[in-house]
C-alpha cells in the first residue's frame, strides 16, 4: 500500500519506522523540507517530500501535525492521491500549544474540526497511544497481551482499511463509533494514553463522558 505520512514528530516517525517495515511504500513530509527528513528517511528507507506532493498516488494518509497547523495546510494537498483515499487524523488538541479552538471549545469533536478544515473525511485513529509504545508494544494476532487502539469515523470502507492496518501492525482494532462519538478516545477520556486490551478499550469507551474528555 502507498502511505503518505504529514508531520514527522514522534508518531508521524514511529508510523514511517513501523509501515516501512511491513512492506508498505511510505512518503513523508513536514513543514520543514524534505531537506529536514534525510535522515529518517535514510534510515527507514521512506521517501522525504514536500506537502503539497506527499499524497501523489497514495491510498492512506496520515495527517499527524499539532492541531494549529491544520489550517495551514496547502489548499488540495490530497488532490493527487487516489480515488477515495483514507485520511487518518491522529491529532490531539492540547490549548496550552495549539491556542484556543472555538469550535472545539464549544463542543465540536478535534477529529470533525479536522475535517472541516480539510473538506475531507477522516478516520482518527492512533491518538491515544504514546510513539513509543506503538514501536514496542506490536504483538501476534490472538495475543492475549495485545493492545488494542479505538477507531472512530463516518465511512465503513475507511474505518475498516484503518482497522486492517492497525491489526497488521500487532494492535487489536476497536470500532468507536463515528466521528463525532471521537470525544470518547480525545484527551481525558478513559482511555486515553492507556495500554487496554481490546475489552477494557471497550469498557472505557463506554464510560466516558463529554466533561472529561476535554
Amino acid at each position: 500500500m502507498k502511505i503518505g505520512i504529514i508531520g514527522a514528530g514522534n508518531i508521524g516517525a514511529a508510523l514511517t519506522r513501523i509501515f516501512v517495515a511491513e512492506g508498505h511504500d511510505v512518503s513523508i513530509a513536514n513543514s520543514r523540507g524534505p531537506e529536514s527528513l534525510e535522515e529518517l528517511a535514510l534510515e527507514t528507507g521512506a521517501r522525504a517530500t514536500d506537502v503539497d506532493d506527499v499524497a501523489a498516488g497514495v491510498e492512506v494518509v496520515v495527517v499527524t501535525i499539532p492541531m494549529r497547523s491544520v489550517p495551514d495546510l496547502p489548499a488540495g494537498f490530497l488532490d493527487g492521491a487516489v480515488d477515495g483515499v483514507v485520511v487518518i487524523d491522529t491529532c490531539n488538541y492540547y490549548p496550552q500549544r495549539d491556542g484556543r479552538i472555538e469550535a472545539i471549545e464549544a463542543g465540536t469533536t478535534e477529529s470533525r474540526w479536522v475535517s472541516e478544515q480539510i473538506a475531507y473525511p477522516v478516520v482518527k485513529a492512533f491518538n491515544t497511544i504514546q510513539a513509543q509504545h506503538l514501536l514496542d508494544l506490536g504483538r501476534p494476532k490472538g495475543d492475549p497481551g495485545r493492545v488494542a487502539l479505538p477507531v472512530s469515523g463516518d465511512d465503513g470502507r475507511a474505518k475498516a482499511i484503518v482497522m486492517d492496518l492497525i491489526d497488521e501492525i500487532g494492535f487489536d482494532p476497536v470500532d468507536a463509533g463515528n466521528l463525532d462519538n471521537s470525544w470518547r478516545q480525545q484527551p481525558g477520556s478513559p482511555v486515553y494514553g492507556k495500554d487496554f486490551d481490546a475489552e477494557k478499550t471497550r469498557s472505557a469507551i463506554a464510560e466516558a463522558t463529554p466533561q472529561a474528555a476535554r
